[in-house]
């Protein structure tokens, strides 16, 4: 790692309605000699950043472009359907995607859910972003199935939305250049993975390891009781001498 790598901030991206509190949190007790900065992006912007180097790791919501990026999945978001409060989908809790049929079915650039086809009726347009999608709906026209935290993000007073049953779910992951595994990488993948300060890969790499191997206090010299020779050498000797006592030896009872 150079100077000028070790002197600046860890910088992390991150797409609309993911949270990164937790890990910042953990990285701020952990790794207290390199700060870390959050970098907003769009989605579609994500990848680009970390190929650009603008950023050191990005979470974001899959799928993307891949090529010369290394991915861990982290987790799912539930989809819903952002409708109008007075819409007839807010008389029940979740709904099924045949529900959608009548419906026209907004499908924003910038929301990466995969579907088979489409539900409902496809608008002539696709909205650019979600937060012109989510508009549209508020203006009455159509509605638009996003990750439940992008409809958190963008809530509206006069906005609701319902969970969609078999409706495909966006994964959010954790990606950063091949090329620049660093690290301080490691060490934020430690920190999502939940390993702990004291795990071999999650521990602050400007930080020296604490090993089992310290300096040990020398052992004392043998005791004579200890470097006696074996019983048999002194039986051998006594059967040489006739079974007498050396002076001064210890009388048999």
């Amino acid at each position: 790692m150079t100077e000028a790598t070790a002197s600046r901030p860890f910088r992390l991206a991150y797409v609309p309605g993911v949270t990164p509190a937790k890990w910042v949190r953990i990285w701020g007790e952990r790794v207290t000699d390199t700060p870390l900065e959050l970098v907003a992006v769009d989605a579609v912007d994500a990848p680009t950043a970390l190929r650009e180097d603008r950023a050191d790791a990005a979470l974001l919501r899959l799928p993307i472009d891949r090529d010369g990026l290394s991915v861990i999945p982290l987790y799912e978001e539930i989809p819903v359907v952002v409708v109008p409060k007075d819409h007839v989908f807010t008389a029940t809790d979740e709904i099924a995607l045949s529900d959608l049929a009548d419906e026209l079915v907004l499908d924003p650039l910038d929301v990466p859910l995969v579907w088979d086809m489409l539900p409902g009726r496809a608008a002539l347009d696709r909205p650019a972003t979600t937060a012109e999608a989510i508009e549209l709906v508020a203006a009455g026209v159509g509605v638009v199935v996003v990750p439940m935290s992008l409809a958190r993000l963008h809530h509206r007073k006069d906005l609701t939305y319902r969970p969609v049953a078999a409706a495909p779910e966006s994964r959010v992951a954790l990606s950063w250049a091949e090329e620049r595994t660093t690290d301080l990488v490691d060490e934020f993948i430690g920190i999502v993975r939940g390993r702990t300060a004291n795990s071999s890969r999650g521990r602050n790499p400007h930080e020296t390891p604490k090993t089992k191997t310290q300096t040990r206090t020398p052992s004392a010299p043998r005791s004579a009781a200890k470097t006696s020779k074996p019983r048999g050498q002194e039986a051998r000797r006594s059967a040489k001498s006739g079974g007498k006592s050396k002076p001064g030896g210890r009388k048999r009872r």
